[in-house]
């Protein structure tokens, strides 16, 4: 990949990992399930260090089971 189109999908992957973290924290859960997702989160923005395609595949996984109320925990 080009340096334009890997700082690219770095701006979408930051923009997306942002807009995830908004709807965890304005998710209706029990802390200890609002904590498992930060988690999760929050490893897929380490692994976009290492493997940014990778990460963003993990985060739109991530972002699929929110959207269909698959929520760990609950």
């Amino acid at each position: 990949m080009d340096s334009d189109g890997q700082l690219q999908l770095y701006a979408v992957v930051a923009a997306q990992l942002k807009e995830a973290h908004s709807r965890v924290r304005a998710l209706q859960v029990p802390e200890g399930v609002r904590m498992a997702l930060t988690r999760k989160l929050l490893v897929i923005t380490a692994a976009a260090k290492h493997d940014l395609a990778g990460a963003a595949r993990r985060l739109e996984r991530f972002t699929a089971e929110l959207d269909e109320g698959r929520i760990p925990g609950e």
